[in-house]
């Protein structure tokens, strides 16, 4: 079993103490087993997070944590019937007991129509990506970028927060099947601050060592300036720049509620499988063969992960599928199962959308009269059938005329169908920025480029 005295000498790279964690776990519920009548089965899935956080505010360091955990989380059935615990409390007879009251609790629900059964052996899929230097960074380390985003302002109020994570996983089921992986994200995502107006920045990678802090905060400072001095403008249909953070937002949303089998196969999914539902140049991937990708190479239930299209060329062209859906659909799983995804459904978590050829200030001096929107703020779905949502704009909206950024408007606040916004002929160019991108979702979810769009309904301003 894994101590508090050994956990700290674990290499980012050595997943196999973790599996062999998983491996006991297994072999006590096929002890359960042994003393039931019923047929007893598990999925169990062993995760380690090393996660480091510095933030700070009006430029300076105010918090520094970090946490090393590792959790047991088991689904077990009982003919059909099943139930999840988790727990951190990882001795010997701690585990013993949770997996015999998880039997019990099992034998005590109704039959779940829809348990696919144990994983059963399915592969390693693609290696994680990992970089020891980012899981093992130290509070300084992370404190040197705060500084160099700090420093790109020297007259501004800079916040944020830079973190660094590490994530081992191991899985094993009664039906045989072992997997193990590893991953690292480092992000920083940072605002300067004028005493009108804050402009945004944000970065995320594999490796810390790749993030430039100093870039992300002359962003940052950049657009704090330039909205210093802003005008309120007039609800309306108005085309738009939106840059990577708004369309990670986008995204995030057609995958949560569109390309999730559950969804479709409830009637709550926008998607009609080889249709044209998107423009031509649309094409969105679930990729996690991409080299700067941070997902694990498997999912919760698992199953390895491999690249696929959700929609090509504005074709929608595929689902994401978990065990669950897939045997409902007559499919496969696409390897999106989520911890807890029994009642949301598989959400694809490596979403890339393609660049394009068009750098953001060549679609800029296309607008005519319109808006470049840096992101999107506490958005909101109000109809998932068609995506259509409501939320706001911050951290920099700005008007633009004859091709020029001229000057910061008010926040303005949206209702508009998402599905809609990227539909045949709405789409005017596609950005060769592509990058991670926040989507308020959580980093390490999206890599997307800006999209130059031809409308987007701006409902009113911040208050309504």
């Amino acid at each position: 079993m894994i101590s508090e005295d050994t956990r700290q000498e674990l290499d980012p790279n050595d997943t196999s103490r973790l599996l062999e964690l998983a491996d006991r776990v297994v072999e006590l519920v096929k002890q359960e087993d042994a003393q039931l009548e019923g047929d007893v089965e598990a999925n169990v899935r062993v995760s380690r997070t090393r996660h480091g956080l510095t933030r700070f505010a009006n430029s300076f360091v105010h918090q520094n944590v970090g946490e090393d955990t590792v959790t047991v989380a088991i689904t077990v059935a009982v003919d059909g019937r099943t139930t999840s615990v988790s727990t951190t409390d990882v001795v010997e007879e701690s585990l013993a007991r949770l997996v015999a009251e998880a039997v019990t609790s099992a034998q005590l629900q109704p039959v779940d129509p829809y348990w696919p059964g144990a994983t059963p052996p399915a592969g390693s899929g693609e290696p994680g990506n990992l970089d020891p230097a980012t899981a093992g960074a130290t509070p300084d380390a992370r404190a040197q970028l705060v500084k160099d985003f700090v420093d790109a302002g020297p007259e501004l109020r800079a916040a944020g927060f830079v973190d660094t994570e590490l994530e081992q996983e191991a899985f094993a089921s009664t039906a045989g099947h072992r997997v193990a992986g590893a991953t690292s994200r480092a992000t920083i995502d940072g605002i300067h601050q004028t005493e009108r107006s804050a402009g945004s920045a944000h970065a995320t990678s594999v490796s810390l060592g790749e993030l430039d802090a100093s870039a992300a905060g002359r962003l940052a400072a950049d657009r704090a300036r330039r909205s210093q001095d802003f005008v309120d403008i007039a609800p309306g249909t108005y085309e738009v720049v939106l840059g990577p953070e708004a369309v990670a937002t986008v995204l995030t949303f057609l995958a949560v509620y569109g390309f999730n089998a559950k969804s479709h196969l409830e009637g709550g999914s926008f998607a009609e499988l080889g249709e044209q539902q998107f423009d031509p140049a649309i094409t969105i991937l679930a990729d996690p063969t991409d080299p700067r990708r941070i997902g694990l190479p498997f999912d919760a239930e698992g199953t390895p992960r491999g690249r696929f299209a959700l929609v090509e060329d504005g074709v929608t062209r595929q689902l994401a599928h978990d065990r669950r859906t897939a045997g409902r659909a007559d499919a496969r799983s696409t390897g999106n199962a989520i911890p807890g995804g029994e009642g949301i459904g598989p959400v694809p978590t490596d979403v890339r959308m393609p660049p394009g050829s068009s750098a953001p200030q060549e679609m800029i001096g296309r607008v005519k009269r319109g808006l470049l929107v840096t992101e999107f703020h506490y958005v909101r779905i109000l109809d998932p059938k068609s995506t259509v949502a409501t939320g706001l704009t911050r951290n920099g909206t700005f008007l633009i005329e004859d091709g020029e950024v001229n000057g910061a408007v008010g926040n303005l606040r949206f209702t508009q169908g998402f599905v809609e916004a990227l539909g045949d002929g709405a789409v005017l160019a596609v950005g060769d920025d592509d990058r991670y991108a926040d989507g308020e979702f959580g980093a390490g979810m999206v890599i997307c480029p800006s999209l130059h769009l031809a409308g987007w309904n701006f409902t009113g301003g911040a208050q309504g």
